[in-house]
């Protein structure tokens, strides 16, 4: 298969899964705003969204892939499906445990992830009831994770990538045809978390039926291949997930930091979760597999030039994406979410974040790629240790822009929000975090660049030059903005995205980029 075509496939259905996503979040913005209950729900959503990506999509997929591409690889089919059926039974049943677990431990993980609720009675019990219909969610999405995993190593690329839209549209549905059923009617939001996990997993079964990989229970703690995979899981949580672990403290912080600043972040955190999902997540997809292939056949040479395709791709993409957001972040979030209970000063404040967020959007996509580039060599020690340092950094980072913003009275002077404080700390210690692998990498001896990078780079800057200065002459007046209708709002928004793309890639086309020179076959 060409992985160029793969990640394309990868991409457009993650794009139409974050579009319904985008209509998800206009949904709730326009129906329940930005304050008490919103925040209630991003924080009970958040907790088993962040457990998918530590354990689901991120430390069980970056263990489980290797391990299941070397049996492939090396061991044929009837030893593979007997890993696969063992690795299935034991993470159904620890995964069973752990969800009656987070619904009785309900008020305490509430208490520990946003202490700043337990002076609002109302919020706090909103919140725990919500986290307790929502919490199911990590089993369900942790078995669609291994799904993906065995789809994604069979070259099934599709159903893995178009799942997650089963989610938004439970979210869509549910909010607009059963809201007024529920009492409060932002529970409805929490039951669609639930029935979106389950449409999810329904999803998997055919296709694993059709590859022969459908799992049937098999018990056996003792098994060697599923004890690695234990083994690599266990320290990747932080390896492959540091910004995860950063929203949540960021959360924490949040909480005492006064109504809407939640939402704020959680609103700007999904405009920079499309691009992240579109290239970063699509790429470390498509890149797993076949590094792992190669590391499996000791072919070092073709491993060091997939990782070269995936880094060039990334500066190529991602770059002028983080630039497009910062230039476009009033267009975006007045045409997203500035409706009904959103209003101008939740516009302002979630535009700051988005802002904040884009400086560090490069590190967080260049992280998706690199990463794989040890875990496929099942090599733990390395990530995980660069992982707690940009823990670390970004915490201190934290306190320094908090401290500036809220107490050095620089959000007085400047009227900057200490979220948006949080969300650029998020942000450098992405880039931090990227630095760190990309010079292991290069010290270990794993990856050396092909020739031709310098160029590469100078176009690339052209290009995002003349993509700025197009997107800066037409997109007009803040106020306009403001003032016109949804619908309006939309078809520019449109316009510009297009205008802009046109614009950059016609820069690349006339500097000597050529769609087949990032074709490349998989491994």
């Amino acid at each position: 298969m060409n992985l160029l075509k793969a990640l394309a496939t990868v991409s457009s259905m993650t794009f139409v899964s974050r579009i319904l996503g985008f209509v998800r979040d206009v949904l709730i913005a326009r129906l329940f705003g930005a304050g008490l209950v919103t925040d209630a729900f991003f924080v009970a959503f958040r907790i088993p969204n962040l457990l998918r990506r530590l354990f689901a999509e991120g430390a069980f997929s970056q263990a489980f892939v290797p391990v299941l591409s070397e049996y492939r690889t090396r061991r044929g089919d009837s030893e593979t499906k007997l890993l696969v059926d063992r690795t299935a039974t034991l993470l159904t049943l620890a995964l069973l445990a752990a969800s009656a677990l987070g619904v009785a431990a309900a008020p305490l993980i509430i208490y520990v992830s946003a202490p700043g609720f337990a002076a609002t009675p109302a919020k706090f019990e909103l919140t725990v009831a919500m986290l307790r219909i929502t919490f199911p969610y990590i089993l369900f999405i942790s078995l669609v994770s291994l799904a993906g995993g065995l789809l994604n190593t069979w070259s099934r690329f599709a159903i893995p990538a178009l799942t997650p839209a089963l989610l938004n549209l439970a979210f869509i549905f549910g909010a607009l045809f059963f809201a007024p059923y529920f009492e409060p009617p932002v529970m409805v939001l929490a039951w669609a978390v639930f029935a979106g996990g389950a449409l999810q997993l329904a999803l998997q079964v055919p296709a694993l039926a059709r590859i022969g990989m459908l799992p049937r229970p098999r018990l056996a703690f003792t098994d060697p291949g599923v004890r690695r995979i234990l083994l690599l899981m266990g320290p990747s949580v932080l390896g492959v997930s540091v910004a995860q672990v950063s929203l949540l403290i960021n959360t924490i912080i949040a909480s005492f930091l006064g109504d809407g600043r939640v939402s704020w972040l959680y609103y700007a955190d999904r405009l920079m979760e499309f691009p992240t999902a579109l290239l970063g997540v699509a790429l470390g997809t498509v890149l797993l597999p076949s590094l792992s292939k190669y590391h499996s056949a000791s072919d070092e040479g073709e491993y060091s030039r997939l990782l070269d395709w995936g880094l060039r791709l990334t500066f190529m993409l991602a770059t002028p994406a983080a630039v497009a957001l910062a230039l476009l972040s009033v267009p975006l979030v007045a045409t997203l979410f500035h409706y009904g209970q959103f209003g101008e000063q939740d516009l302002w404040m979630t535009r700051q974040a988005l802002i904040a967020y884009s400086a560090g959007l490069l590190g967080l996509i260049l992280v998706k790629v690199l990463a794989p580039g040890f875990y496929a060599r099942q090599n733990i020690a390395t990530p995980v240790r660069i992982a707690v340092l940009t823990l670390i950094a970004t915490q201190v980072m934290n306190a320094v822009f908090i401290l500036s913003l809220k107490q050095g009275g620089l959000e007085l002077a400047t009227g900057i929000g200490p979220h948006a404080g949080l969300a650029l700390a998020i942000g450098l210690g992405a880039c931090l975090n990227a630095g760190l692998l990309y010079h292991k990498l290069r010290r270990h001896g794993i990856y050396q660049p092909r020739p031709g990078w310098g160029a590469f780079a100078l176009k690339v800057a052209a290009a995002i030059a003349a993509m700025g200065l197009v997107l800066w002459l037409a997109m007009g007046p803040t106020p306009w903005w403001l003032a016109a209708s949804g619908a309006v709002r939309a078809a520019a928004l449109t316009g510009l995205v297009l205008l802009g793309g046109a614009a950059y890639f016609a820069s690349l086309w006339l500097l000597g980029f050529r769609l087949g020179d990032f074709s490349r076959r998989a491994a």
